[in-house]
């Protein structure tokens, strides 16, 4: 099993400890590309895939790094609509 597969079956499992760094990871691996307003963005992030012309809009977490639960099946919600997972 590769590494992206294994971050994925993780991701599924909707653990409680999954971090931005590895959410970031496992979205660039689905052709998406975090992108940020400028300066001004403040923490707002969104993750676009530019083949399917989808977004994911986020808030970068701070001063923690793990990803709270209602933006986990946030992400889960719209990757399965996509058909991506």
């Amino acid at each position: 099993m590769s590494k992206h597969e294994k971050l994925l079956k993780r991701f599924k499992l909707q653990p409680k400890d999954f971090t931005y760094e590895e959410l970031k990871t496992l979205l660039s691996r689905l052709g998406y590309e975090e992108e940020t307003k400028g300066k001004t963005s403040g923490s707002r992030v969104i993750f676009y895939n530019k083949q399917l012309q989808h977004s994911i809009f986020l808030h970068k977490l701070h001063p923690g790094n793990i990803i709270k639960s209602y933006l986990m099946k946030y992400v889960l919600d719209e990757l399965n609509a996509k058909g991506l997972i």
